[in-house]
Protein backbone atom coordinates (compact mmCIF):
# COMPACT_ATOMS: atom_id res chain seq x y z
CA UNK A 1 0.00 0.00 0.00
CA UNK A 2 2.78 2.39 0.96
CA UNK A 3 4.64 1.51 -2.24
CA UNK A 4 1.59 2.27 -4.38
CA UNK A 5 1.12 5.64 -2.66
CA UNK A 6 4.80 6.48 -3.20
CA UNK A 7 4.53 5.69 -6.92
CA UNK A 8 1.44 7.88 -7.32
CA UNK A 9 3.03 10.68 -5.36
CA UNK A 10 6.24 10.50 -7.43
CA UNK A 11 4.23 10.45 -10.64
CA UNK A 12 2.26 13.53 -9.54
CA UNK A 13 5.46 15.40 -8.64
CA UNK A 14 7.00 14.59 -12.03
CA UNK A 15 3.87 15.76 -13.88
CA UNK A 16 3.94 19.05 -11.96
CA UNK A 17 7.66 19.50 -12.69
CA UNK A 18 7.01 18.72 -16.36
CA UNK A 19 4.27 21.35 -16.44
CA UNK A 20 6.45 23.96 -14.75
CA UNK A 21 9.29 23.30 -17.21
CA UNK A 22 6.84 23.61 -20.11
CA UNK A 23 5.43 26.89 -18.83
CA UNK A 24 8.96 28.21 -18.34
CA UNK A 25 9.69 27.33 -21.99
CA UNK A 26 6.59 29.24 -23.10
CA UNK A 27 7.66 32.22 -21.00
CA UNK A 28 11.17 32.11 -22.46
CA UNK A 29 9.85 32.03 -26.02
CA UNK A 30 7.00 34.54 -25.78
CA UNK A 31 7.63 36.59 -22.63
CA UNK A 32 9.52 39.40 -24.34
CA UNK A 33 6.64 39.84 -26.81
CA UNK A 34 4.03 40.11 -24.05
CA UNK A 35 5.75 42.11 -21.32
CA UNK A 36 7.66 45.36 -21.57
CA UNK A 37 11.40 45.26 -22.20
CA UNK A 38 11.85 46.64 -18.67
CA UNK A 39 10.62 43.29 -17.32
CA UNK A 40 14.19 42.13 -16.97
CA UNK A 41 13.33 38.85 -15.22
CA UNK A 42 11.95 37.64 -18.56
CA UNK A 43 15.51 37.95 -19.84
CA UNK A 44 16.65 35.25 -17.44
CA UNK A 45 14.19 32.84 -19.05
CA UNK A 46 15.23 33.79 -22.59
CA UNK A 47 18.86 32.95 -21.78
CA UNK A 48 17.79 29.49 -20.64
CA UNK A 49 15.60 28.69 -23.68
CA UNK A 50 17.79 25.93 -25.12
CA UNK A 51 18.17 24.26 -21.71
CA UNK A 52 14.40 24.45 -21.13
CA UNK A 53 13.84 22.87 -24.54
CA UNK A 54 16.24 20.03 -23.71
CA UNK A 55 14.41 19.51 -20.38
CA UNK A 56 11.07 19.27 -22.21
CA UNK A 57 12.52 16.75 -24.67
CA UNK A 58 13.95 14.62 -21.85
CA UNK A 59 10.58 14.62 -20.08
CA UNK A 60 8.90 13.54 -23.30
CA UNK A 61 11.36 10.65 -23.77
CA UNK A 62 10.96 9.58 -20.15
CA UNK A 63 7.17 9.51 -20.33
CA UNK A 64 7.25 7.70 -23.68
CA UNK A 65 8.79 4.68 -21.94
CA UNK A 66 6.83 4.97 -18.68
CA UNK A 67 3.38 6.39 -19.56
CA UNK A 68 3.35 7.12 -23.32
CA UNK A 69 0.29 9.40 -23.29
CA UNK A 70 1.97 11.71 -20.75
CA UNK A 71 4.68 12.51 -23.31
CA UNK A 72 2.01 14.70 -24.93
CA UNK A 73 2.55 17.27 -22.14
CA UNK A 74 6.02 18.20 -23.35
CA UNK A 75 5.05 17.73 -26.99
CA UNK A 76 2.29 20.32 -26.56
CA UNK A 77 4.69 22.91 -25.13
CA UNK A 78 7.36 22.22 -27.77
CA UNK A 79 4.92 22.52 -30.68
CA UNK A 80 3.52 25.74 -29.17
CA UNK A 81 7.00 27.23 -29.33
CA UNK A 82 7.95 26.16 -32.85
CA UNK A 83 7.90 29.67 -34.34
CA UNK A 84 10.30 31.30 -31.81
CA UNK A 85 12.45 28.17 -31.67
CA UNK A 86 13.06 28.50 -35.42
CA UNK A 87 14.86 31.77 -34.65
CA UNK A 88 17.22 29.85 -32.35
CA UNK A 89 17.78 26.46 -33.98
CA UNK A 90 17.99 25.61 -37.67
CA UNK A 91 17.84 21.90 -38.53
CA UNK A 92 19.64 21.83 -41.83
CA UNK A 93 23.09 21.18 -43.21
CA UNK A 94 25.05 24.22 -44.23
CA UNK A 95 28.07 24.71 -46.46
CA UNK A 96 29.89 27.93 -47.21
CA UNK A 97 32.13 28.78 -50.11
CA UNK A 98 34.79 31.41 -49.49
CA UNK A 99 34.44 32.23 -53.17
CA UNK A 100 31.60 34.56 -54.07
CA UNK A 101 30.03 35.80 -57.25
CA UNK A 102 31.64 39.23 -57.30
CA UNK A 103 29.14 40.59 -59.80
CA UNK A 104 25.97 39.82 -57.89
CA UNK A 105 26.90 39.10 -54.28
CA UNK A 106 27.56 41.58 -51.51
CA UNK A 107 29.57 39.90 -48.75
CA UNK A 108 29.04 41.25 -45.23
CA UNK A 109 31.11 40.40 -42.14
CA UNK A 110 30.31 41.27 -38.53
CA UNK A 111 32.76 40.64 -35.71
CA UNK A 112 33.39 41.81 -32.17
CA UNK A 113 37.17 41.92 -32.53
CA UNK A 114 37.91 42.46 -28.80
CA UNK A 115 40.44 45.27 -29.48
CA UNK A 116 42.35 43.10 -31.98
CA UNK A 117 44.04 41.69 -28.88
CA UNK A 118 46.02 44.91 -28.44
CA UNK A 119 46.61 44.28 -24.73
CA UNK A 120 48.60 41.14 -25.53
CA UNK A 121 50.16 42.50 -28.72
CA UNK A 122 53.73 42.68 -27.43
CA UNK A 123 53.58 39.08 -26.19
CA UNK A 124 51.44 37.57 -28.95
CA UNK A 125 51.60 39.75 -32.10
CA UNK A 126 50.63 36.71 -34.15
CA UNK A 127 47.00 36.92 -32.96
CA UNK A 128 46.41 40.21 -34.78
CA UNK A 129 48.12 38.80 -37.88
CA UNK A 130 45.87 35.72 -37.80
CA UNK A 131 42.77 37.91 -37.43
CA UNK A 132 43.72 40.01 -40.46
CA UNK A 133 44.50 36.86 -42.47
CA UNK A 134 41.10 35.41 -41.57
CA UNK A 135 39.34 38.58 -42.75
CA UNK A 136 41.28 38.51 -46.02
CA UNK A 137 40.52 34.81 -46.49
CA UNK A 138 36.78 35.59 -46.56
CA UNK A 139 37.31 38.95 -48.28
CA UNK A 140 34.15 40.81 -47.22
CA UNK A 141 32.92 43.78 -49.22
CA UNK A 142 31.74 45.41 -46.01
CA UNK A 143 33.08 44.61 -42.53
CA UNK A 144 31.47 45.85 -39.32
CA UNK A 145 33.67 45.54 -36.23
CA UNK A 146 32.70 46.18 -32.62
CA UNK A 147 35.12 46.89 -29.75
CA UNK A 148 37.54 48.37 -32.25
CA UNK A 149 40.68 49.93 -30.78
CA UNK A 150 42.63 51.92 -33.33
CA UNK A 151 44.53 55.13 -33.98
CA UNK A 152 43.39 57.34 -36.83
CA UNK A 153 46.06 60.08 -36.65
CA UNK A 154 49.31 58.85 -35.09
CA UNK A 155 51.47 56.48 -37.13
CA UNK A 156 53.05 55.08 -33.97
CA UNK A 157 49.68 53.50 -33.09
CA UNK A 158 49.79 49.72 -32.93
CA UNK A 159 46.43 49.61 -34.72
CA UNK A 160 46.91 52.41 -37.24
CA UNK A 161 43.81 52.72 -39.43
CA UNK A 162 45.51 53.49 -42.77
CA UNK A 163 47.55 50.30 -42.26
CA UNK A 164 44.32 48.35 -41.72
CA UNK A 165 42.90 49.75 -44.97
CA UNK A 166 45.96 48.62 -46.90
CA UNK A 167 46.13 45.16 -45.38
CA UNK A 168 42.40 44.52 -45.84
CA UNK A 169 42.24 46.13 -49.29
CA UNK A 170 39.26 48.17 -48.10
CA UNK A 171 39.91 51.83 -48.99
CA UNK A 172 36.89 53.28 -47.21
CA UNK A 173 36.09 53.31 -43.51
CA UNK A 174 34.05 55.13 -40.91
CA UNK A 175 35.16 55.01 -37.28
CA UNK A 176 32.87 56.09 -34.42
CA UNK A 177 34.13 56.68 -30.89
CA UNK A 178 33.84 58.93 -27.86
CA UNK A 179 37.16 60.59 -26.94
CA UNK A 180 36.25 60.41 -23.26
CA UNK A 181 36.54 56.62 -23.57
CA UNK A 182 39.89 56.51 -25.39
CA UNK A 183 41.84 53.28 -24.90
CA UNK A 184 45.09 55.23 -24.44
CA UNK A 185 46.58 58.43 -25.86
CA UNK A 186 47.25 56.77 -29.24
CA UNK A 187 44.10 54.68 -29.60
CA UNK A 188 40.35 55.27 -29.49
CA UNK A 189 37.69 52.72 -28.55
CA UNK A 190 34.54 52.31 -30.62
CA UNK A 191 32.93 50.69 -33.65
CA UNK A 192 34.01 50.80 -37.29
CA UNK A 193 32.76 49.99 -40.78
CA UNK A 194 35.25 49.12 -43.55
CA UNK A 195 34.08 49.05 -47.16
CA UNK A 196 35.39 48.22 -50.62
CA UNK A 197 32.71 50.47 -52.07
CA UNK A 198 32.43 54.25 -51.74
CA UNK A 199 30.75 55.69 -48.66
CA UNK A 200 28.61 58.69 -49.64
CA UNK A 201 27.15 59.43 -46.22
CA UNK A 202 28.08 58.56 -42.65
CA UNK A 203 26.53 59.20 -39.29
CA UNK A 204 27.36 58.53 -35.65
CA UNK A 205 24.54 58.64 -33.13
CA UNK A 206 25.19 58.93 -29.40
CA UNK A 207 22.78 58.56 -26.53
CA UNK A 208 22.87 60.96 -23.60
CA UNK A 209 24.71 58.68 -21.19
CA UNK A 210 28.46 58.12 -21.16
CA UNK A 211 28.82 54.46 -22.00
CA UNK A 212 30.80 52.79 -24.74
CA UNK A 213 27.67 50.91 -25.78
CA UNK A 214 25.72 54.14 -26.20
CA UNK A 215 27.06 54.76 -29.72
CA UNK A 216 26.00 53.29 -33.04
CA UNK A 217 26.70 54.25 -36.63
CA UNK A 218 25.52 53.90 -40.18
CA UNK A 219 26.95 54.54 -43.64
CA UNK A 220 25.40 54.76 -47.09
CA UNK A 221 27.35 52.60 -49.55
CA UNK A 222 27.07 52.69 -53.33
CA UNK A 223 27.58 49.53 -55.38
CA UNK A 224 27.08 50.06 -59.11
CA UNK A 225 23.73 51.89 -59.28
CA UNK A 226 22.42 50.74 -55.90
CA UNK A 227 22.70 52.45 -52.54
CA UNK A 228 22.47 50.56 -49.23
CA UNK A 229 22.47 51.78 -45.65
CA UNK A 230 24.67 49.68 -43.34
CA UNK A 231 24.23 49.92 -39.58
CA UNK A 232 26.82 48.81 -37.03
CA UNK A 233 25.66 48.47 -33.42
CA UNK A 234 26.95 47.23 -30.08
CA UNK A 235 24.24 46.94 -27.46
CA UNK A 236 24.77 47.20 -23.72
CA UNK A 237 27.10 44.52 -22.42
CA UNK A 238 26.84 42.96 -18.97
CA UNK A 239 30.32 44.18 -18.01
CA UNK A 240 31.14 40.97 -16.13
CA UNK A 241 34.35 41.13 -14.10
CA UNK A 242 36.98 38.37 -14.07
CA UNK A 243 35.53 37.14 -10.75
CA UNK A 244 32.03 37.13 -12.25
CA UNK A 245 33.23 34.96 -15.13
CA UNK A 246 35.05 32.56 -12.80
CA UNK A 247 31.87 32.19 -10.77
CA UNK A 248 29.80 31.49 -13.90
CA UNK A 249 32.29 28.82 -14.97
CA UNK A 250 32.19 27.19 -11.50
CA UNK A 251 29.03 28.31 -9.69
CA UNK A 252 28.45 27.31 -6.10
CA UNK A 253 26.90 28.27 -2.78
CA UNK A 254 30.01 28.02 -0.68
CA UNK A 255 29.90 31.03 1.55
CA UNK A 256 29.69 34.78 1.40
CA UNK A 257 31.92 35.18 -1.67
CA UNK A 258 29.58 33.17 -3.88
CA UNK A 259 26.59 35.12 -2.57
CA UNK A 260 28.28 38.42 -3.39
CA UNK A 261 29.17 37.23 -6.90
CA UNK A 262 25.65 36.00 -7.63
CA UNK A 263 24.15 39.33 -6.47
CA UNK A 264 26.65 41.23 -8.63
CA UNK A 265 25.79 39.16 -11.70
CA UNK A 266 22.03 39.62 -11.22
CA UNK A 267 22.43 43.39 -10.73
CA UNK A 268 24.52 43.68 -13.91
CA UNK A 269 22.08 41.53 -15.82
CA UNK A 270 19.17 43.73 -14.76
CA UNK A 271 20.98 46.94 -15.71
CA UNK A 272 22.08 45.54 -19.08
CA UNK A 273 18.65 44.21 -20.00
CA UNK A 274 16.90 47.53 -19.27
CA UNK A 275 19.51 49.53 -21.21
CA UNK A 276 19.27 47.21 -24.22
CA UNK A 277 15.51 47.71 -24.20
CA UNK A 278 15.91 51.48 -24.55
CA UNK A 279 18.74 51.20 -27.08
CA UNK A 280 16.65 48.82 -29.21
CA UNK A 281 13.70 51.22 -29.38
CA UNK A 282 16.09 54.02 -30.29
CA UNK A 283 17.79 52.00 -33.07
CA UNK A 284 14.43 50.83 -34.43
CA UNK A 285 13.27 54.42 -34.86
CA UNK A 286 16.46 55.25 -36.79
CA UNK A 287 16.08 52.20 -39.05
CA UNK A 288 12.57 53.32 -39.95
CA UNK A 289 13.90 56.66 -41.26
CA UNK A 290 16.25 55.08 -43.80
CA UNK A 291 15.50 55.89 -47.46
CA UNK A 292 17.52 52.84 -48.60
CA UNK A 293 17.47 49.07 -48.05
CA UNK A 294 18.99 48.39 -44.62
CA UNK A 295 21.70 45.97 -43.55
CA UNK A 296 22.27 45.82 -39.79
CA UNK A 297 25.24 44.13 -38.14
CA UNK A 298 26.26 43.96 -34.54
CA UNK A 299 26.84 42.49 -31.15
CA UNK A 300 23.40 42.41 -29.49
CA UNK A 301 24.62 40.96 -26.18
CA UNK A 302 21.26 39.19 -26.14
CA UNK A 303 19.72 36.00 -27.51
CA UNK A 304 17.33 35.49 -30.46
CA UNK A 305 14.05 35.50 -28.48
CA UNK A 306 14.93 38.65 -26.56
CA UNK A 307 13.23 42.04 -26.71
CA UNK A 308 16.24 43.58 -28.46
CA UNK A 309 16.35 40.92 -31.18
CA UNK A 310 12.63 41.08 -31.88
CA UNK A 311 12.43 44.88 -31.84
CA UNK A 312 15.42 45.58 -34.07
CA UNK A 313 14.82 42.61 -36.36
CA UNK A 314 11.12 43.29 -36.93
CA UNK A 315 10.25 43.05 -40.65
CA UNK A 316 13.84 42.09 -41.47
CA UNK A 317 15.52 38.80 -42.40
CA UNK A 318 18.11 37.27 -40.10
CA UNK A 319 20.93 35.78 -42.16
CA UNK A 320 21.40 32.86 -39.75
CA UNK A 321 17.70 31.96 -39.85
CA UNK A 322 17.76 32.09 -43.65
CA UNK A 323 20.87 29.99 -44.27
CA UNK A 324 22.54 29.02 -40.96
CA UNK A 325 22.57 25.63 -39.27
CA UNK A 326 22.32 24.30 -35.71
CA UNK A 327 22.44 26.78 -32.83
CA UNK A 328 25.25 28.83 -34.35
CA UNK A 329 26.62 30.27 -31.10
CA UNK A 330 28.75 33.35 -31.68
CA UNK A 331 30.08 33.93 -28.15
CA UNK A 332 33.03 31.76 -27.20
CA UNK A 333 32.53 31.79 -23.42
CA UNK A 334 30.05 31.07 -20.58
CA UNK A 335 27.62 28.90 -22.57
CA UNK A 336 27.68 27.03 -25.92
CA UNK A 337 24.17 28.31 -26.73
CA UNK A 338 24.77 32.07 -26.98
CA UNK A 339 24.15 33.46 -30.46
CA UNK A 340 24.39 37.14 -29.65
CA UNK A 341 25.87 38.48 -32.91
CA UNK A 342 23.55 39.07 -35.85
CA UNK A 343 23.21 40.28 -39.40
CA UNK A 344 19.71 41.49 -40.30
CA UNK A 345 18.82 42.53 -43.85
CA UNK A 346 15.97 44.16 -45.71
CA UNK A 347 13.53 41.64 -47.31
CA UNK A 348 14.61 42.94 -50.72
CA UNK A 349 17.85 41.01 -50.26
CA UNK A 350 18.21 37.33 -50.99
CA UNK A 351 20.49 35.64 -48.43
CA UNK A 352 22.64 33.30 -50.53
CA UNK A 353 24.81 31.78 -47.79
CA UNK A 354 25.82 32.29 -44.16
CA UNK A 355 28.75 31.17 -42.05
CA UNK A 356 29.81 31.35 -38.41
CA UNK A 357 33.62 31.07 -38.51
CA UNK A 358 34.55 28.97 -35.50
CA UNK A 359 38.08 30.22 -34.89
CA UNK A 360 38.75 31.57 -31.42
CA UNK A 361 40.80 34.68 -32.04
CA UNK A 362 38.44 36.92 -30.06
CA UNK A 363 35.81 36.18 -27.43
CA UNK A 364 33.33 36.27 -30.33
CA UNK A 365 33.25 34.30 -33.57
CA UNK A 366 32.96 36.30 -36.82
CA UNK A 367 29.86 35.83 -38.96
CA UNK A 368 29.67 36.26 -42.74
CA UNK A 369 26.81 36.32 -45.25
CA UNK A 370 26.45 36.79 -48.98
CA UNK A 371 23.54 38.91 -50.17
CA UNK A 372 21.97 39.48 -53.56
CA UNK A 373 19.79 42.51 -54.09
CA UNK A 374 16.57 41.40 -55.75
Amino acid sequence: MAGQFLRKFTKAILIVCNGIAGLALLLACYGSSIWSGDSWIIGLFTLATVYLLVTAILFSIFWFFVKPWLSLISLFFILSCIAPLKQIIQIRSSSFSTKKNQETALRIMSWNVEHFDIIEYKIHPEVKTEMLELINEFSPDVACFQEMVAGDSLKKSINYLPAFERKLNMPYHYYSYDRRLDFDRWHHFGIIIFSKYPIIKQQTIHSDSLNYNSTFQYVDIVKNTDTFRVFNIHLQTLRFSIDNRKYLDNPGINGETDLVESKSIIAKFKKGYIKRHRQSDWIKRTLAKSPYPNILCGDFNDVPNSYAYKTIGENMINAFVAKGAGIGNTYAGISPTLRIDNIFVDPRFDVQQYCRIKRKLSDHYPIVTDLKYK
